[in-house]
């Protein structure tokens, strides 16, 4: 597998003015925005894209983690660090807190990934933020392909992907009533692989599970899982070690590894372009409770 850095396309560039021009539209339309960040690829890319969009000042957004209790330690670590050395502002929403104050009740499956939305909801309605901006992208789930680049939430936090606007070259409409707010994506046009580019391109650090490692898993559902607090294998699963990494992180009851030996960022770039998978499709088993899945919690509020 090549271990040779590709150079920087013009596509590329035009992808990271982009998402820088987007950011500095969220900074002139909105008085109050948070920024989704959970220590994964997506939103540590949109963190560099801030930091660059606004240097030297700060970055003028506050970041949002909703945790479900069930993350990856190394994902945390990586997080704290992240906004410690770059001085940022961190809010987190713990799922706990919610559940330990009766408003959220575990689910039956063990997920906690679904619980997210109430605690986003509330935060965003306690702080009043009039823009939340997230990592989605287009080419991650077919909900998502739905998505504008600035997305209006009613004042339940629901979306209806009937009520889109239309958004012509790089005109954005962040007009929005009493109440509601808008989702900002400023990576939307991204492919998983243009993330990794980019990664390579600006070299960012990132935690170390998107890396190829031994560790044991077991396997569920057409996906390697791993033990953590969430719970371990059920009695006909079998604990082995494997060399694998993940695609994406999240909720650790749900978040699947995939069988890997890449183990530097020109190989991941390689691994992804021989994959038929999307990270989501590959790895992520919330994404599989319906075929509408995704839709569903959007609806609800879900980003």
């Amino acid at each position: 597998m090549t271990t040779t850095k590709t150079r920087p396309s013009a596509g590329m560039a035009a992808l990271e003015a982009e998402a820088i021009h987007i950011m500095r539209e969220v900074a002139g339309e909105f008085d109050r925005t948070a920024l989704l960040f959970s220590g994964g690829k997506d939103s540590t890319v949109l963190v560099h894209l801030a930091l660059r969009a606004f240097a030297p000042a700060p970055p003028p957004f506050t970041l949002l983690h909703v945790d479900t209790g069930h993350n990856f330690p190394e994902v945390l670590a990586f997080r704290d660090e992240l906004v410690e050395r770059y001085g940022l502002r961190l809010r987190v929403a713990a799922v706990q807190d919610w559940i330990d104050q009766g408003k959220l009740a575990e689910r039956p499956d063990g997920m906690r990934n679904p619980l997210q939305t109430t605690p986003l909801l509330d935060s965003i309605t306690e702080h009043r933020y009039q823009a939340v901006i997230g990592g989605g992208r287009r080419d991650e789930e077919r909900a998502r392909a739905k998505e504008r680049v600035f997305s209006i939430r009613n004042s339940f936090g629901q979306w209806d992907p009937k009520r889109q606007r239309v958004e012509l070259w790089n005109l954005y409409n962040g007009t929005h009533r009493p109440g509601e707010h808008v989702r900002v994506f400023p990576i939307s046009n991204w492919t998983e692989l243009d993330v990794w580019h980019y990664v390579e391109h600006r070299d960012i650090e990132l935690p170390s599970l998107y890396f190829a490692h031994r560790r044991g898993v077991y396997q569920r559902d057409g996906m390697w899982l791993t033990p953590g607090p969430w719970g371990g294998p059920r009695d006909d699963e079998e604990l082995v070690e494997q060399s694998v990494r993940y695609r994406t992180v999240g909720d650790g009851s749900c978040t699947g590894a995939v069988s890997s030996d890449a183990a530097t960022v020109p190989e991941i770039i390689a691994e992804i372009r021989n994959s038929r998978l999307t990270e989501r499709g590959a790895s992520r088993a919330d994404d599989r409770l319906s075929e509408a899945a995704m839709e569903d919690r959007k609806r609800e509020g879900y980003f």
